[in-house]
């Protein structure tokens, strides 16, 4: 780093799980340095606060405040608008927490608030940054996809609150359908059940794209054990991911008699957040386009609330 360049001050709003995630992963940037933790409850954004030596704060304001160059929104989704585009009109740039807002409205604001303000704001889909997401993104490249299909189960995660499994989980896939095709999502067919949950915790969606492609999530908090694997298709390959352990097999060259040989594509051992956070500071240091927009953000976000009938 060049002494032209400073670090970039940077807080995290939300101290809970992800939030110390990504406290934990800024701290380990040079391009950062964390100051600031916000939590509503104010002994917990101090203990989070003073494991990485930064100030805890414990309101919005304070937060807003705080001389920022950038910052981290990880509280809850209902919550994101209202503190993103305080820190936005600050002068802030701002990583939000995947979704990027509750409703569409919301989102419009943060969008319309960066524009305003030349701020970057980034949306938080760690799953693109995911060295096997990247893999098969590559391996497909010059590709037509026929077909994608991801499943993303589990046990019921005990940090959730206020959303079911099409708001945390499939959102991540969503992105995945969408940034693999480089096409829209165009007709959408949901079935969502709840099986120990107030909300829905198993749905299966149905999407087909402009582009033709057509997509398949599996996901639910239902399944005992944990699996993440994504399947493309295209006329020439079939390429297998699991995005846990990132092994990416690659199927091709089917001959008469059924048989085809395999290859694995390589992925590189990255922490995802932090390829994610190291891609916010790019987009803040270059002013390039963020690799994942607000706009970006705000499709997965209607698709997702039409899974829910609600977009």
């Amino acid at each position: 780093m060049t002494a032209s360049h400073p670090p970039l001050k940077v807080g995290v709003a939300g101290a809970g799980v992800m939030g110390r995630n990504h406290a934990r992963v800024l701290a380990d940037i040079r391009d950062f340095d964390l100051t600031h933790v916000f939590d509503a409850d104010a002994s917990t954004a101090r203990g989070v606060g003073e494991v990485y030596g930064a100030t805890g704060v414990d309101t919005v304001q304070a937060f807003a405040d705080a001389g920022l160059d950038a910052a981290v929104i990880a509280t809850p989704n209902r919550t994101h608008g209202d503190v993103g585009v305080a820190l936005l009109e600050r002068g802030v740039h701002v990583l939000v927490e995947k979704p990027i807002a509750a409703t569409v409205a919301d989102a419009q604001r943060l969008i319309d608030a960066a524009k305003a303000n030349d701020r970057v704001l980034m949306v938080g889909q760690v799953e693109r940054f995911n060295p096997a997401v990247e893999a098969v993104k590559r391996a497909v490249a010059d590709e037509q996809i026929i077909s994608i299909q991801i499943t993303r189960v589990g046990p019921f995660p005990p940090r959730m609150g206020e959303v079911g499994v099409v708001i945390d989980l499939a959102v991540h896939d969503i992105d995945i359908i969408r940034h693999l095709t480089g096409s829209e999502i165009v007709e959408i067919q949901p079935q969502l059940a709840r099986t120990k949950a107030d909300r829905e915790d198993t749905a299966l969606l149905q999407f087909r794209l402009a582009s033709g492609a057509i997509a398949h999530i599996t996901t639910n908090w239902v399944t005992p054990y944990k699996t993440r694997t994504l399947q493309v298709a295209t006329p020439n390959k079939f390429v297998v991911a699991d995005l846990m352990t990132r092994q990416v097999t690659e199927y091709f060259g089917q001959q008469p008699d059924g048989s085809y040989s395999t290859r694995g594509v390589m992925s590189w051992p990255n922490e995802p957040l932090k390829k994610e956070l190291e891609a916010f500071a790019h987009a803040i240091r270059t002013g390039e386009t963020p690799a994942v927009t607000g706009e970006d953000g705000l499709r997965n976000l209607e698709v997702a609330l039409r899974c829910l009938g609600e977009g």
